[in-house]
């Protein structure tokens, strides 16, 4: 990690079309990299990652990083697939392939130790799958918030996951969570309100319905 990778982190993503978010009760959207319905005939849920890389940086004397929302994130979606053979976990990086590997194994991999189950990474460094979710650039605000300072702050004292060096992907990726049933409809989720939304395990298992 250098300075570069940092700075580079804060430019602003290159224009693309993005559609509408997905609407709970209508079809998900599908595309080869995130083929849906399930071809398992399983539900699916899906985490789009805001990060699957490591972003810091420094507020007057404070160091934080949104990155751990991206990985309180994933370790929820990991214990959960150890929990729920029955359902696809899917998270989608728009890092690029090598920093993806990098963080995996950073995090401790996509299973939990002596599980059989394990999160699907799907990387989407050209963010064609982010699009077709509705899931564009953020604000500033949405970035820079103070209470999502706090949130960090208090997530990272909760939970111990602090921040990581900068490999590559970018600060204004919006990112989001939904459930989709095994017939592809989606029952519950939607793109991120804050920067420091981490995914609700439990509210995506009650919209299928799933005993938890």
């Amino acid at each position: 990690m250098g300075v570069s990778q940092e700075l580079a982190s804060w430019i602003s993503l290159s224009p693309i079309e993005i559609a509408e978010p997905p609407i709970i009760g209508k079809l998900a959207p599908s595309c080869p990299k995130l083929f849906l319905p399930a071809e398992n005939n399983k539900p699916t849920i899906v985490a789009f990652l805001r990060h699957c890389e490591f972003h810091v940086f420094m507020l007057t004397r404070v160091v934080y990083s949104y990155h751990e929302v991206a990985e309180a994130s994933f370790l929820a979606m990991r214990k959960a697939a150890a929990q729920q053979p029955d359902i696809n976990f899917i998270s989608i990086s728009h890092s690029d392939q090598q920093s993806t590997e990098k963080w995996l194994e950073a995090v401790g991999g996509s299973s939990e130790k002596g599980s059989s189950e394990s999160v699907s990474v799907v990387v989407d460094a050209d963010r064609e799958v982010y699009a077709r979710w509705g899931l564009g650039t953020v604000s500033w605000g949405h970035v820079l918030n103070p209470l999502g300072i706090l949130a960090i702050l208090k997530m990272g004292k909760e939970t111990g996951i602090w921040n990581r060096p900068t490999e590559s992907g970018s600060r204004w990726q919006g990112s989001g969570h939904w459930a989709v049933d095994a017939e592809g409809y989606v029952r519950w989720g939607g793109p991120a309100t804050t920067a420091v939304d981490v995914i609700d395990i439990t509210g995506a298992l009650d919209a299928l319905q799933i005993s938890h």
